[in-house]
């Protein structure tokens, strides 16, 4: 086809797109650099308040809707806010379907109980959940049904839920948050509370308040996950067939470069898998820019898988693509600073806290953020350097002990933000180092985090104290009768 177009054409779009870009560069160095280079002047205006209430909860993954049914069940006027149409955070909208072994590392102690294993009580009449083992349990879920489920798990507690809606701004008022900002279908609002959880994620809140938060030197990459169909159809073809290496073959030139991939069944589908294969190094999606840019390249790589099956093993026009994922999912971004940092000693010693609300056995995972592959650390003092096609290279982090620990724990003073009142933080942006961050980020441990800040909110609004004051044998107790496992 050949395309006809003026000088004066040619001229306004190239002078659109050096004003898109150069718009783009002064988005990024705003980002980058806390500087406005350019700004517009919003009038000021009232607000209508679209609800009071005693906690409200920031984010609505499953870690934000445990923290407010947690509190809901405890009696206190709860609402949760969510930038989708629908709860659940990375498990829903970034299609990722594994939770965690809820047990030690020897598989002989459950660990994890609470809400966590409550929804999967729930999923299992369904057929929404399958229980894996490979060396440990897991479980697969149908994360379409888990969207369901937690509709109805926050509607049964009683929580205002917050759907399509953007949280804004803090309103401060004497060193407290008094209220957050939203937009809505509604346009813009507030919700008012006496206390507020962070279950953003990247920890939007805290950053907005002006709290303390740092960033890892090496953030670990995103990953857009997709689910795929047919992939049974080519192992009957091919039986030595093995997605996750062929997707890094060289010998095909879409291949992708430097990555480590897994997947899972979708419990209930008939031939449908989703694969986390992909990886966008160098993205910190706390920076708009930075998450667009991630977005957009999570998803070319997407089809370059599905061209790679395709056109090597597939060879007609049956599409193995059934599902995007609404976001990209983040591993990280902003850690908020709070009382205590959670170490990777602490982790991999098993240290015991007084203050522990939390338990897990998942291993040290990082994803590497200057190199290919995944640097895996265990409780038994192994480790396992995994590139990519299957490479490992195994080898010990320490030296040989007569006993191993089989669990480790979170700390409820890992949850409290330094100089807040009546703020507190659930989920991955909880004080960890990097070794620790890459054990207790996966989503059966972030779970408690939530469901344990939702109960400390409950304790600080009844004894009128900030979270600092929040007596942690007293969080534990009631955890404990709320049905968590308090070790």
């Amino acid at each position: 086809m050949k395309w006809n177009i003026s000088r004066r054409d040619f001229l306004k779009k190239s002078s659109l797109a050096a004003a898109t870009t150069l718009a783009c560069a002064r988005g990024e160095e705003t980002a980058e650099n806390g500087r406005n280079t350019d700004v517009i002047k919003e009038p000021a205006r009232e607000i209508p308040v679209a609800g009071d209430f005693d906690i409200c909860v920031v984010g609505g993954s499953c870690t934000g809707v445990f923290a407010a049914v947690a509190a809901a069940r405890l009696g206190a006027r709860a609402a949760v806010i969510e930038n989708n149409g629908f709860f659940g955070g990375v498990a829903a909208a970034s299609l990722v379907n594994i939770w965690h072994s809820p047990y030690d590392t020897v598989e002989e102690k459950q660990i994890i109980a609470g809400l966590s294993m409550e929804m999967i009580e729930r999923l299992e009449p369904r057929g929404a959940v399958s229980r894996g083992q490979s060396g440990y349990s897991f479980f697969r879920l149908n994360t379409e049904e888990l969207k369901i489920e937690l509709d109805l798990l926050v509607k049964e507690a009683g929580v205002r839920p917050f759907l399509h809606t953007l949280f804004v701004s803090p309103v401060m008022r004497e060193g407290k948050l008094e209220a957050v900002v939203i937009e809505d279908k509604s346009g813009r609002r507030a919700i008012r509370a006496s206390y507020f959880i962070d279950a953003t994620g990247d920890g939007d809140l805290i950053a907005r308040m002006g709290l303390p938060f740092y960033k890892s030197g090496n953030i670990q990459p995103p990953t857009t996950c997709a689910i795929l169909r047919g992939l049974e159809r080519i192992r009957k073809k091919y039986p030595d067939f093995n997605l996750e290496k062929v997707i890094f073959d060289p010998q095909y030139p879409l291949a992708l470069k430097k990555g480590f991939a897994w997947g899972a069944p979708v419990p209930g589908s008939l031939d449908e898998y989703m694969l986390a294969g992909t990886r966008v190094f160098g993205a910190d999606c706390s920076v708009a820019e930075q998450l667009t840019q991630a977005e957009m390249d999570g998803r070319r790589q997407v089809r370059a898988i599905c061209d790679i099956l395709r056109e090597n093993f597939i060879h007609d026009q049956f599409q193995p693509l059934v599902t995007l994922p609404a976001k990209i999912g983040i591993r990280e971004t902003r850690h908020a600073r709070c009382l205590h940092q959670l170490t990777e000693q602490e982790v991999l010693y098993g240290k015991r806290f007084p203050d522990a609300i939390a338990n897990g056995s998942y291993r040290v995972d990082i994803h590497l953020a200057d190199r290919e592959g995944l640097i895996f650390r265990y409780l038994d003092g192994t480790e396992v350097l995994a590139g990519i096609e299957g490479n490992r290279e195994e080898g010990r982090w320490r030296e040989e002990l007569p006993e191993n620990p089989t669990f480790y724990q979170i700390p409820y003073s890992s949850l409290v933000p330094r100089d807040s009142k009546n703020v507190l933080v659930a989920g991955r942006i909880l004080d960890a180092d990097p070794g620790a961050f890459g054990a207790v980020r996966v989503m059966i441990n972030c779970n408690q985090t939530g469901q344990a800040a939702g109960t400390a909110a409950c304790l600080a609004l009844d004894s009128k104290t900030t979270f600092a004051q929040v007596d942690p044998q007293k969080l534990r107790e009631v955890l404990s009768q709320q049905g968590a496992i308090i070790i």
